[in-house]
C-alpha cells in the first residue's frame, strides 16, 4: 500500500458538505474581498489563540513582513532568527529592509537555543523572531527573558504551531505579535496562500489593517506605503470550517506521534523528536534524524512511503544568501545534513502508520542484506 507524505485531498472529503456551503455562501455573496467571512475569521481565530486581534494577510511571509513594517523595523536594523529554520523567517527581515542574524537552535529541540541569543545582540538589534518549527513550541519565557532585559520585540514565527500551547498557554500570543501561514499543508491550512497576524496590541493591529490594504483605512486615502496583502473571503470561510475541526485533527496527529515515539524507540542510528515537559506539540511534521538520511528515505521509498527532508540547505547556505555563504553555523548544517519527516496528518490510519514503523524497523536489515550481497559479488569477482 503506498503511503503518501500528507493526504491534502482528506481534509475536502471530510469536511465537503460544510466547505461546499461556505463555497456556495461567499459566491451567492458577491463580496470576495475583505468582506463578513474574513471579519469573522479573523474573531474566531483571535479568540482561539487567546488574543485582541487576528488580522488576516495574504501569506505568512507578508504577515512577518507586516509585523517589521508595523514596529518600523528596517534599513540598519538585525533581528534574530534561528539558524534552523524555513527560509521565509529570514526573508520577512530582508524583506523590510533589515538584516537577519542566526542563532544555532538546541540540537534536542531544533528551535532557537535562548542561551545563545545575547551574545549576538549588538546595538542595532531591535527583535528576536523565534520559531515554533514542525509544530513544537519554542522555549518562550526564556526569549521573552533576554529581550525583555534588552528592549526587543518578540515576534513569533507561528506558521507551523497552530494550536501548539507552551506551559499551557496557546502560541500565538506568546510574543509582541505572531505571523501565521496557512498554506495548504499546515495544520490549519486554507486551499490556497493564507496568512495572519495576532497580537494584543491596539496599534499594532491598527497599522498591520492598513498596511496590507495599501496603506489604508479608508478607501482612497493612504496613510502608509503599504501592501495588497489581504486574506480573500473565499479562503476565510474555509479556514472557519476548518478551524472547528483543528483540535480534533491535532489530536490524531499527536496519537501516531506517540506512536511512532514508543515503536521507534531504541532503532540504530535513528534519533527520534525530543518533547520538554513544558510542550504541548501539535506535529505539523514528524521529523527523525539519521546518519544515513539519504539511504534511509531511498529504503523507504522503495517501500512505498513518501517522505521529505525539511530542510535539506539552510538559510545561510542557500545562493540567496550568498553574503553568509562562509558563515560556520555546525548544528544547523549537521541537523539539515540527517533531518527526515515521516508520514503524519490527521488523516493517516495505524494500519498506515504501522506499515512505516514496519518499514524503519526492516531499514538495517535491508541494509545488511545489501552489504552481503555486495561482498558476494566481489568475492566472486
Amino acid at each position: 500500500m503506498r503511503i503518501p507524505f500528507l493526504d491534502l485531498k482528506a481534509s475536502y472529503l471530510e469536511l465537503k458538505e460544510e466547505l461546499d456551503a461556505a463555497y456556495y455562501r461567499v459566491m451567492e455573496s458577491g463580496w470576495f474581498i475583505l468582506g463578513k467571512e474574513v471579519e469573522a475569521f479573523e474573531r474566531e481565530f483571535a479568540d482561539y489563540c487567546g488574543v485582541k486581534h487576528c488580522v488576516g494577510v495574504g501569506n505568512g511571509l507578508d504577515a512577518l513582513h507586516l509585523i517589521l513594517r508595523a514596529m518600523d523595523i528596517g534599513p540598519g536594523d538585525e533581528v534574530i532568527v534561528p539558524a534552523n529554520t524555513y527560509i521565509a523567517t529570514w526573508l520577512a527581515v530582508s524583506h523590510a529592509g533589515a538584516t537577519p542574524v542566526p542563532v544555532e537552535p538546541d540540537e534536542r529541540t531544533y528551535n532557537i537555543d535562548p542561551n545563545r541569543i545575547e551574545e549576538a545582540i549588538t546595538p542595532r538589534t531591535r527583535a528576536i523572531m523565534p520559531v515554533h518549527l514542525y509544530g513544537q513550541p519554542a522555549d518562550m519565557d526564556s526569549v521573552n527573558e533576554v529581550a525583555s532585559r534588552h528592549g526587543l520585540k518578540v515576534i513569533e514565527d507561528a506558521a507551523q504551531a497552530h494550536g501548539a500551547r507552551y506551559k499551557g498557554r496557546r502560541v500565538g500570543g506568546l510574543g509582541h505579535a505572531a505571523g501565521w501561514s496557512f498554506y495548504p499543508g499546515k495544520n490549519l491550512g486554507a486551499f490556497g496562500d493564507g496568512g495572519a497576524v495576532t497580537t494584543s496590541d491596539d496599534a499594532l493591529a491598527d497599522r498591520v489593517r492598513a498596511l496590507r490594504n495599501y496603506g489604508s483605512h479608508v478607501k482612497y486615502h493612504n496613510l502608509y506605503k503599504g501592501l495588497n496583502s489581504r486574506l480573500d473571503e473565499l479562503q476565510a470561510a474555509f479556514l472557519r470550517v476548518k478551524l472547528r475541526k483543528l483540535d480534533e485533527w491535532n489530536e490524531r496527529r499527536r496519537k501516531i506521534a506517540a506512536l511512532y515515539l514508543d515503536r521507534l524507540s531504541g532503532l540504530p542510528g535513528l534519533i527520534l523528536p525530543y518533547v520538554p515537559d513544558w510542550a504541548e506539540p501539535v506535529w505539523h511534521l514528524f521529523v527523525v534524524r539519521h546518519p544515513r538520511r539519504n539511504e534511509l528515505q531511498r529504503h523507504l521509498e522503495g517501500e512505498g512511503i513518501g517522505t521529505l527532508i525539511h530542510y535539506p540547505v539552510p538559510p545561510h547556505k542557500q545562493p540567496a544568501y550568498r553574503e553568509m555563504n562562509d558563515l560556520h553555523l555546525p548544528i544547523a548544517e549537521r541537523i539539515h545534513c540527517e533531518v527526515l519527516s515521516l508520514p503524519l496528518g490527521p488523516a493517516i490510519q495505524r494500519s498506515q502508520a504501522d506499515q512505516v514503523v514496519a518499514a524503519l524497523q526492516g531499514f538495517d536489515k535491508a541494509a545488511d542484506q545489501k552489504a552481503d550481497n555486495t561482498l558476494r559479488v566481489v568475492r566472486q569477482v
